[in-house]
């Protein structure tokens, strides 16, 4: 029982300790809740203030952006009407101009109108008048019918033989002025090409030749030449590599060789050995050796010359030395390293004028035939040969490029290709420039006369300028005008076909008619 009482009694102490401590609990939260609901309070009516301020400067920037929009709106309404009357008052002005063109219009139509009028009167009158002139015409012939006693036929035919009489004794005496004059004139004439044709001729080439003559001070030369047994005249050949031409000609001796560079060693070592008197094949070896350093020494100046004449740097001495050998070289009676140097000149004015690189094209220029200089028993064309030498030195690819495509072997890839092509064909078809026999000149002389006076109505025909031209003279009564330029393309087609040449030809066809008179 005691323990019952004990348990019962803790059971309420407990129960009575829980409802204490819950009612302890529930004021201290609600007085926590009552403190946190003033601060909630607090709070929220802070935050009111914060946004109603906010809302205050929101409002004000809102109405500082509204005054600046519509300010920047006001000045672009103000730019649009400013530039509709602009353009109204163009407008306006415009109306009048061609009110005023109009107007203009209008009096042009009435003076064109009027004159016109006049016109039709004037033909009318000049109608009314040739009828008068008709019939005047028609009496006149009756009267002299009937006073000279002969028909209009028999008039007319009297009359023509007269003219004809009076015409032949008028062309005598023309013709006769006409040779005078002619006689003066050819003079002239042929003074002005002489003239011309010494200028054209008077530029720097070398003929290309493969005999050199060197001049001797006495017969007796010959047979210190020759040596004993001949000898001395061996070891010179064996040295040198060229044929030694001793014969009946006074006081010379011609030297024979294909190469140039060889022919230039050994006259300038027979000049050496003739000066010194001792000629023996040790002296002959010795000298020929002495001598072909001294050329190549040459040859690596002249190209040293060519490439500071033009203006260009950073050259292989290799290619130096190359374009060096090409003063020993000769195309066609022009010298290479001159014709070479001028295809740079002219290749590099002509980029300059197009806004080219010069460089490469002076470059491109003076490289073009480099091929010609090599090795005789290497293969291929000289621009192909040409352009691998550049490669081999490290020459720009356009270089390269130009250098094998001047001769169409390779395509081209760059304008610079073009101009070195244009620049070699000027430099070698310009008069002067190359040699031909007589006999091939004038063969092809008369083969560019014989083209054109195969066709019809062809009169005349004249090559001129070294055969740079071919003027036709056509009959008038057979070529019109049109005609005359469809015979000028035909003529040149045919040149293009039958003919080889270089440079280019033009064709000129002239048509016209002369009617001569004396007033006396």
């Amino acid at each position: 029982m005691e323990y019952m009482t004990t348990l019962i009694l803790s059971v309420i102490g407990l129960i009575l300790g829980f409802g204490i401590a819950f009612f302890a609990g529930t004021r201290a939260a609600q007085s926590r809740i009552a403190d946190a609901k003033e601060k909630a309070q607090s709070i929220i009516e802070e935050a009111e203030k914060q946004a109603r301020a906010l809302k205050k400067e929101r409002l004000l920037e809102a109405k500082e952006e509204l005054q600046r929009k519509r300010q920047e709106l006001e000045k672009e309404l103000g730019a649009k009407r400013n530039k509709l009357q602009q353009e109204e008052k163009q407008l306006v002005s415009r109306e009048d101009a061609i009110a005023t063109k109009l107007e203009l219009i209008s009096r042009k139509e009435k003076q064109i109108q009027q004159a016109d009028q006049d016109l039709q009167r004037k033909q009318r009158t000049i109608e009314q008048k040739l009828k008068e002139v008709d019939a005047l015409i028609a009496e006149q012939n009756q009267r002299l019918e009937r006073i000279t006693g002969m028909s209009q036929e028999d008039a007319k035919r009297y009359l023509i033989e007269n003219m004809v009489n009076e015409a032949r004794a008028e062309a005598a005496l023309l013709i006769k002025q006409i040779r005078d004059e002619a006689k003066l004139q050819a003079q002239r004439e042929a003074q002005k090409l002489i003239i011309e044709a010494i200028q054209r001729t008077a530029s720097d080439h070398c003929v290309e030749t493969t005999v050199s003559v060197v001049n001797l001070a006495s017969e007796e030369l010959k047979g210190r030449i020759i040596g004993k047994e001949g000898r001395n005249i061996r070891a010179f050949e064996s040295a040198t590599g060229v044929d030694l031409i001793i014969d009946d000609t006074p006081e010379a001796v011609a030297i024979s060789a294909f190469d140039p560079y060889r022919r230039e060693v050994a006259r300038i070592a027979l000049e050496r050995l003739l000066a010194d008197g001792r000629i023996h094949p040790a002296r002959i070896e010795e000298v020929v050796e002495k001598v072909r350093k001294e050329v190549d020494e040459e040859i690596v100046r002249s190209g040293e010359h060519a490439v500071m004449e033009l203006g260009i740097h950073n050259m292989h001495p290799e290619l130096i030395r190359h374009v060096g050998k090409m003063k020993f070289r000769s195309s066609y009676g022009q010298n290479l390293l001159a014709h070479s140097v001028e295809v740079a000149f002219l290749s590099g004015i002509m980029a300059s004028e197009l806004g080219l690189d010069v460089q490469h094209a002076k470059r491109a220029g003076l490289l073009h035939d480099i091929g010609k200089v090599l090795d005789r028993n290497t293969d291929g064309p000289h621009a192909i040969l040409g352009m691998e030498l550049a490669k081999r030195y490290r020459e720009h690819h356009i270089v390269c490029n130009a250098i094998g495509a001047h001769h169409e072997d390779i395509e081209m890839e760059s304008p610079i290709a073009v101009l070195i092509q244009a620049a070699d064909s000027i430099s070698g078809a310009r008069p002067g420039a190359r040699r031909e026999s007589l006999e091939q000149y004038i063969k092809r002389l008369e083969k560019l006369e014989e083209i054109a006076m195969s066709f019809d109505g062809v009169q005349k025909t004249f090559a001129i300028q070294a055969g740079r031209e071919v003027r036709v003279i056509v009959e008038p009564d057979k070529v019109d005008d049109l005609t005359a330029d469809r015979l000028a393309n035909d003529i040149a087609r045919r040149i293009e076909q039958e003919m080889e040449y270089p440079g280019q030809i033009k064709v000129a066809v002239i048509r016209e008619r002369r009617s001569y008179a004396v007033a006396k």
